[in-house]
């Protein structure tokens, strides 16, 4: 199976500085993203969601909030016929030094236990952070940078310049 590994924050939705998210409530979907989104789901990608969640470890924002946050999207993009197959999400403070948390490979290999039959030499990752660019690195993946790397594209929906 070929996914296409996504970033969430500042990559699906806005993102925004680290003490915002204590007053945001609900997803804003950046420009580009829903369509870069079905466009994946039609060229047979799979899509997970791969995301480090530390202010969840940091006390910034809570458990509840990230699921209510989460929810919403996975609602928004439903709504608008993208197909996901899962997300997953470091909780953890960075001060942790957890392998799930990006750039260390735990998130994946999560992804790989459960859905053994990934493929990642057809897949990829698309993020905008080093952190992403790194665990791309790490796994073997080819990476998509949101104005980052080697391939910067400014939005999702940019990635049909490449794929």
């Amino acid at each position: 199976m070929k996914v296409a590994f996504l970033d969430r924050d500042g990559t699906i939705n806005k993102d925004y500085p680290d003490e915002h998210w204590r007053w945001i409530r609900s997803p804003e979907i950046l420009p580009g993203a829903i369509e870069g989104m079905q466009f994946l789901n039609q060229k047979g990608y799979e899509i997970i969601i791969v995301s480090n969640q530390y202010l969840i470890g940091e006390g910034i924002i809570s458990l509840e909030q990230y699921e209510s946050f989460t929810a919403q999207l996975l609602r928004l993009l439903q709504k608008n016929h993208v197909s996901l197959l899962d997300v997953f999400y470091c909780p953890h403070s960075r001060a942790a030094n957890c392998n799930c948390c990006k750039p260390n490979p735990g998130l994946i290999q999560q992804a790989l236990r459960k859905y053994p039959d990934i493929e990642l030499s057809t897949s990829f990752l698309c993020g905008d952070s080093q952190a992403d660019l790194g665990l791309a690195e790490n796994m073997g993946l080819s990476f998509y940078g949101i104005r980052i790397g080697k391939h910067p594209i400014a939005s999702l929906k940019d990635l049909a310049l490449f794929l």
